[in-house]
């Protein structure tokens, strides 16, 4: 290789390890569309026309099912009802490597039953991690356990990224942080 050209290379090939940050308090969250296991697409544009928005990323196919990820899911379900009444739409994040995340996002489900404002979506290679700049990219991990609150305008109100396997938002964190109706 023409050693002149040597700068030139290594910066280019520094260029894509710059990660996407992830969306603060007070930024337009990014706008993505992605799959439930069945294959029904689901914007996020779309949904936050209708209400506030509960995206919760949640470590995926790690190469096996994330306690954590199925004890905070559960929790979301039990308290599905104060969702619906603040008219709120939860989305859960189901990141991993492409073979098979629909079948294993199947697996994740075969215990709980969704209500109708919840949708479960696979994100298959990692491009809506890390558009959201999630991408915990160690053996044995996909994305950083995230939990973000996005209002009718796409604007994120409320964000918690965990950097570990424990400590996830509760619902009840979520519910209290959700715009309460006038009286």
């Amino acid at each position: 290789m023409n050693s002149s050209l040597m700068p030139l290379f290594v910066l280019g090939a520094a260029l894509p390890l710059v990660a996407a940050a992830p969306p603060l308090v007070g930024d337009k969250a990014p706008d993505f569309s992605l799959s439930t296991p069945e294959g029904k697409s689901v914007r996020l544009s779309q949904l936050v026309s209708k209400g506030p928005v509960v995206l919760v990323v949640l470590r995926g196919y790690p190469g096996y099912q994330c306690p954590y990820c199925n004890r905070q899911v559960q929790d979301f379900i039990q308290k599905s009802q104060g969702f619906a009444d603040a008219g709120a739409h939860v989305v859960l994040v189901y990141p991993g490597p492409p073979q098979d995340l629909g079948a294993r996002a199947n697996e994740f489900l075969a215990d709980k039953k969704l209500p109708t404002n919840f949708d479960l979506l696979v994100d298959p290679g990692y491009a809506f991690t890390n558009l959201y700049g999630l991408r915990w990219d160690a053996a044995q991990e996909t994305a950083y356990p995230s939990t973000f609150l996005i209002d009718r305008q796409g604007v994120v109100f409320f964000s918690k990224i965990v950097k570990e396997h424990g400590g996830r938002t509760t619902a009840a964190e979520i519910l209290d942080a959700m715009p309460k109706p006038a009286r």
